[in-house]
């Protein structure tokens, strides 16, 4: 089981775009208007590039400065993470004591955020514990490439090799459902974040969900799967 985390398993509201704000000041003397961006399904990386190009900014400006701003981005989200302003999603704190005491299952993250901006977001209620492994967006700035990476970190987690057939993606995005299907994983979409259902549904995810607050149904079609 992969989990997504903004609109998933959790939201912030604001704090990680504030943070990441704040590192483009401060390392790129530039403040574009994040609020006018939908970052849903997309990794860090490719946020950035997405950000500095409509700057103006090209690759020979951006690459030397990239390892700096994700250390600022780092420090200020450390800063501004509380658990006042993070909010876990309903039926989410169930749901990972239901399949962490289920000897079958393996939880994992398969996310665009860098792993060390992951694991500070879920620092805030404490998530880290059901989820000892994952993708990232430092892996790769493209989500389709992640399931491999998590797959090979189950393994080294002392899991047994999984197979992508065996392998659940649940998020929010459209592109937490279109990672998983070059390599045959199941999909879960859940409408708990900015995309509608509507759009979600256009996706032909394999299972659907308003919300995860129905532990029982969301376990039946996790191993139905």
């Amino acid at each position: 089981m992969l989990f997504d985390i903004d609109g998933t398993l959790q939201r912030d509201f604001g704090t990680a775009r504030d943070a990441f704000g704040a590192a483009l000041r401060e390392v790129f003397d530039f403040a574009p208007d994040l609020d006018g961006y939908d970052f849903s399904g997309l990794t860090d990386p490719a946020i950035v590039t997405k950000i500095l190009g409509d700057g103006g900014f090209d690759e020979e400006q951006t690459n030397p400065r990239l390892e700096k701003l994700w250390d600022t981005y780092v420090g200020h989200l450390e800063r501004l993470i509380r658990p006042e302003r993070v909010v876990v999603m309903p039926g989410i704190t169930q749901l990972l004591d239901a399949l962490d005491s289920d000897e079958s299952v393996s939880l994992g993250l398969l996310t665009g955020n860098i792993e060390l901006g992951a694991r500070i977001k879920l620092s805030a209620h404490d998530l880290n514990r059901y989820l000892a492994f994952g993708a990232f967006g430092s892996d790769s700035s493209r989500r389709e490439e992640l399931p491999p990476f998590a797959r090979d970190r189950a393994i080294s987690n002392g899991r047994e090799a999984p197979s992508f057939a065996d392998t659940i993606i649940i998020g929010d995005s459209i592109h937490d459902v279109r990672c998983g299907k070059p390599h045959g994983a199941v999909s879960i979409a859940v409408a708990t974040g900015v995309t509608s259902r509507e759009r979600l549904l256009d996706e032909d995810p394999d299972h659907f969900f308003e919300t995860l607050e129905d532990t029982d149904a969301v376990l039946e079609s996790i191993f139905a799967a």
